[in-house]
């Protein structure tokens, strides 16, 4: 690596992060990239690994297959766990990495509300691995209820609460839904069905609030249709393994406590020493510059910007455009320009799949449901998605699941082996 050539680090290997990297790779320009994971991870797609839809393959990507022929970037394998901006050096367990300018762009991790026990009680939808665990989980559940002669302890392991009304939380009952009373419902036959419950908590009263009333007010029917229990005004106090504490006292007795209610930036960012909102995210100014650190740029879910009174949402497509005025910037510094672009996010609209065939999208006064609302947010996703063979292999299995309902990919993968139980 030159040492001639201005050093570029970027952290995350995530929307932001991996199309800054793209957009730098033909500068001429060093670039090292870190992340704590060798792949780059779809996460709008969780859900559906999830909930046995798709393969792990299908929605992660190994990051240096991106730039196989570019030799100027370079991929670092390192949990980050600090700066030293005034050395320009970004700390991890092996070496100090030292940059010319550095792009933050670490993600968000699953936000508790203070309720941090939470993390030890329910299961988050943030990572790869949480998604296998729900998958193992809720497969483990339908396996141990079968055998299990005492109804009352029957009952709590098929009641599934999905905490959050926002997209992930409705994406996740709604697919968990189709997965239990679709194509698991004829395979367990000492199991009656009906003993299912699955729940879905709001704190606010509405789901998706980034949609029109009309739409969530279909969301909502939809869902019911599916036999999910959505209870809007309801807040979670407490959980233990075997019950869900609401605010008002009552309890749900379940072993599956699904946590989609929020996030917040990943704890490395504090350790960056500039000023951060309540999430944890740093506050940027408008060029995506950190204040007082002009070579610093932080982007996606782990930064803060306001616009229109309101923090921009901690979404892929606010990455990826903020990805597009952080590299331009870090252009115009390398020539010695003082002139850079200012940040402004371009609606691009919202969407949420509620189920086979059936979703929401709105994007100012223009709005679809239904099946075409659910034909467009697929050829989106599936756009979005990295490789021809992940977008194949995933069209596919999304044709046959509506023909169907049929999902194979309920395989339990966390059956310790003899060796393991000695």
């Amino acid at each position: 690596m030159s040492e001639k050539r201005p050093h570029v680090v970027i952290i995350g290997a995530g929307f932001g992060g991996i199309k800054a990297a793209k957009l730098l790779a033909n500068e001429a320009v060093d670039v090292t990239l870190i992340d704590r994971n060798n792949y780059h991870l779809f996460q709008p797609l969780l859900y559906q690994v999830s909930t046995s839809m798709l393969s792990i393959d299908e929605i992660a990507y190994p990051t240096r297959a991106f730039f196989r022929k570019h030799k100027n970037v370079r991929f670092m394998l390192a949990h980050v766990q600090g700066f030293d901006p005034e050395n320009k050096e970004v700390i991890t367990p092996y070496k100090r990495v030292k940059y010319d300018y550095l792009i933050i762009a670490a993600g968000s991790t699953t936000n508790y509300f203070g309720m941090n026990n939470l993390a030890y009680t329910t299961y988050g939808m943030k990572t790869l691995r949480e998604a296998i665990h729900i998958r193992n989980h809720v497969l483990h559940m339908f396996e141990r209820a079968e055998r299990e002669s005492d109804p009352t302890i029957r009952k709590r392991m098929l009641t599934f609460v999905c905490v959050g009304g926002g997209p992930t939380g409705i994406e996740e009952a709604g697919s968990l839904s189709e997965l239990i009373y679709n194509a698991m419902k004829d395979e367990y036959h000492g199991l009656d069905m009906n003993e299912v419950s699955i729940i879905l908590i709001e704190a606010t009263d509405k789901v998706l609030p980034m949609m029109p009333p009309d739409l969530r007010d279909e969301t909502v029917k939809i869902l019911q249709s599916k036999k999910v229990d959505v209870r809007l005004n309801t807040q979670v106090v407490d959980c233990s393994e075997d019950s869900l504490t609401l605010k008002d006292g009552s309890k749900i007795d379940t072993n599956t406590v699904i946590w989609a209610a929020g996030v917040k930036a990943v704890p490395v960012i504090e350790k960056l020493g500039s000023e951060v909102d309540r999430a944890g995210r740093v506050i940027v100014n408008k060029t995506l510059q950190v204040p007082g650190h002009p070579e610093i740029f932080a982007i996606g879910d782990c930064s803060h910007l306001e616009q229109n009174g309101r923090p921009l949402a901690t979404i892929a497509p606010v990455a990826t455009q903020g990805a597009l005025v952080c590299v331009e910037n870090i252009k115009k510094l390398i020539k010695g320009q003082t002139d850079l672009e200012e940040f402004v996010y371009h609606d691009v609209g919202s969407m949420a799949t509620i189920g086979r065939g059936q979703a929401v999208m709105a994007k100012g006064s223009w709005k679809m449901k239904g099946f075409f609302a659910w034909c467009a947010w697929m050829l989106v996703h599936l756009m979005r998605l990295a490789g021809t063979h992940t977008n194949i292999t995933v069209a596919l299995k999304w044709a046959w699941n509506l023909l169907s309902g049929i999902r194979l990919g309920r395989i339990i993968t966390n059956i310790p082996d003899n060796r393991d139980s000695k």
